[in-house]
């Protein structure tokens, strides 16, 4: 079990820094977005360039900040029956929903995104607006973000699963969330 965890705490060392890096992209966005108003409105001119770009950094930090969410225990849950089981309850409706639900959903879309993206590199796919970007970049997101969401399912599953088995006392994120501890509301 001890390998296991340590392959988890790799993982979630690598999404967390996926996170942290990829979530300054909102940033960048903002100003793209805010660079092209202004030039629009003061210069009556725009570029399509920068309208995909801000599509572009949107997707990437949806995309590469989902297994950093996830991680973070800040995705969406619908919690008003599980709230009411134990916490070990809540490992096993975990362990289930990671294994029925994300894992075959995040490989799915992950293995039919290939030849998607494939393609687009091998055509050197650009945009059909005039002045637009390249494609592929974009296209390549979603195989890497499926495979950081995935990689992140492998390391809570091994967290509940440790929890369930009494090798250690949480799975609760190690930085609280805005509700409390990281832990399921």
């Amino acid at each position: 079990m001890s390998a296991l965890l340590a392959l988890s705490r790799l993982i979630d060392a690598v999404n967390d820094w996926a996170g942290r890096i990829v979530r300054w992209l909102i940033l960048v966005a903002v100003l793209v977005s805010a660079g092209n108003a202004t030039v629009r409105y003061l210069f009556d001119t725009s570029s399509n360039a920068w309208l995909e770009l801000q599509w572009y950094l949107f997707a990437a930090v949806f995309l590469l900040c989902a297994g950093y969410t996830f991680l973070r225990n800040e995705h969406i849950r619908i919690d008003v029956v599980a709230s009411r089981f134990s916490r070990r309850t809540q490992a096993w409706i975990d362990v289930f929903g990671i294994l029925f639900f994300l894992m075959p959903f995040a490989l799915l879309i992950t293995w039919l995104s290939i030849p998607f993206v494939e393609e687009s590199i091998r055509i050197n796919e650009m945009s059909s607006d005039a002045g637009g970007l390249l494609r592929w970049p974009v296209k390549l997101l979603v195989p890497v973000g499926f495979v950081l969401l995935m990689a992140q399912a492998v390391s809570e599953l091994i967290k509940r699963l440790a929890f369930i088995a009494g090798a250690i006392d949480s799975y609760a994120p190690a930085a609280a969330g805005p509700h409390g501890h990281g832990e399921t509301a």
